[in-house]
């Protein structure tokens, strides 16, 4: 085909980069966004957005979902974040706010009769930035009825599934299913990455009476703990981690509170002691360092990194260890890493934590998750044991979305106020329309709302 004639429609000034550079920093970027959004990665990602929310729609409305679209100026309720505000003009002194999810709103459509609801719509929460959500994002909400943990998870897991067959290519496969107490114990954390073959090791029993004060002090304190980290080939000489990577790691635990990050090496095992290379060692007794080997599984060549301090900071300093080295480029080579799509389920959430500071309780997930079947009495006698029906998708370590079986009957919903210290006053103050509505009966319910992607693309 030869061109005869050429018409320019509209003249362009010379553009600030190539639309194919791929080699721009992000403050270009954003200061010429319609530039931008000319690239082919960008146009790509509004298309695949595109797709999956098309592919969520089409499989919802298979499955008898309605698209219900909820407020968004709406009254302040506590959960969890602080709340974007927008002044009135017709009500001088007081504010609309933007709601943080339509949390209240689908549990009202449910006691109205709504059976199956969901939106695909905007979250505003003034909070610091995240890797995965900034304070506007977008949200797959979802809520029905009748339907117990394991039949949601299996309905939503097909969604899931769906979609990244639809759009990606990719097949899922099977979605283990993983306690929250066993994901804190073996992981350090709640949405614990599978593609990494690190796990702790728990040897807070076996270090109270050792002469390492650090050690001895974590097991007998109150919520202490002490775990080791064995990392396969860690100590190899030439190919292990060095020193200064050691000392890297060092600094970096300590971002998440840790103090420092003591380590054996483990050059032969049929040494005995002599074998094992640590400023430690000699201050941990033969008992303690055997249990350590055993329950570790070490082997010659393998390096051991220990945490010990109070759990919430041993779970978050060793658990973030454990990712980083296994996204390192020594966890890649020596196979501690794999490269794959990593599905998981962490079911069993405690219904409730301490809050140390204010020596209360406070809600895992929000005030409205329903206990487990026989759990309603202990929320008030032994709030530490009781367990809720909330469970979280995850992938790849990152949580792709969660819910709970709502409390649909009033009774146990005072129950969870009793645990909270909210008294009539504050509930009424804060929930008065949704507990005024539970009054007239309601069903119960299951949701699953999924932070999907930031709002801007």
């Amino acid at each position: 085909m030869l061109c005869h004639e050429l018409i320019v429609l509209n003249e362009s000034v010379t553009p600030p980069f190539q639309i194919d550079d791929d080699n721009l920093s992000e403050t270009t970027r954003l200061t010429h966004r319609v530039l931008d959004l000319r690239r082919p990665y960008m146009q790509n990602n509004l298309m695949l957005r595109y797709k999956v929310a098309m592919e969520v729609r089409k499989y919802l409305d298979e499955n008898g979902f309605v698209d219900i679209e909820t407020p968004m100026l709406t009254k302040s309720t506590p959960e969890g974040a602080r709340d974007y505000l927008v002044p009135s003009r017709v009500h001088d002194g007081q504010f609309f706010a933007l709601p943080q999810s339509p949390q209240l709103f689908k549990q009202l459509l449910m006691v109205a009769g709504y059976d199956r609801y969901y939106q695909i719509t905007k979250c505003f929460r003034d909070e610091d930035l995240r890797a995965d959500r900034q304070p506007e994002f977008t949200q797959i909400d979802i809520e029905t009825s009748f339907l117990t943990e394991e039949e949601i998870r299996d309905m939503f897991q097909g969604m899931i599934k769906r979609v990244f067959q639809n759009t990606i290519g990719v097949d899922l496969g099977e979605f283990p299913v993983m306690t929250y107490q066993d994901a804190m114990h073996l992981y350090g954390s709640d949405k614990p990455d599978l593609r990494v073959k690190l796990q702790f090791t728990e040897v807070t029993d076996v270090m109270g009476d050792v002469d390492f004060k650090v050690f001895s002090g974590a097991a007998n304190m109150k919520g202490g703990r002490v775990v080791a980290l064995r990392v396969p080939g860690g100590s190899v000489e030439g190919g292990g981690i060095s020193r200064g990577e050691i000392d890297a790691y060092t600094e970096f635990v300590k971002i998440y509170g840790a103090k420092g990050l003591a380590y054996i090496r483990v050059n032969d095992l049929s040494k005995g002691r002599d074998g094992l290379q640590s400023p430690i060692v000699k201050n941990i007794h033969d008992a303690a360092l055997q249990a350590v080997l055993e329950r570790s599984g070490a082997q010659n060549g393998d390096l051991i990194f220990f945490g010990a301090d109070k759990a919430k900071i041993v779970n978050d300093a060793i658990g973030a260890l454990r990712i980083k080295i296994g996204h390192s480029e020594f966890g890649k080579k020596n196979g501690l890493f794999e490269s794959r799509w990593a599905p998981m389920w962490v079911v069993d959430f405690p219904m409730f934590e301490h809050d140390e500071e204010n020596d209360r309780w406070a809600a895992v997930h929000h005030p409205f998750t329903a206990p487990k079947d026989g759990h309603e009495d202990w929320m008030v006698t032994a709030p530490e044991k009781c367990i809720s029906k909330g469970y979280d998708m995850v992938l790849n370590g990152w949580e792709m979305g969660g819910g709970s079986v709502r409390i649909h009957r009033a009774d146990v919903q005072q129950k969870v106020f009793d645990a909270l210290k909210i008294t009539p006053e504050e509930a009424q103050l804060k929930f008065g329309f949704l507990l005024d509505a539970l009054q007239y009966g309601a069903h119960p319910t299951a949701a699953w709302p999924s932070v999907w992607t930031a709002s801007s693309p």
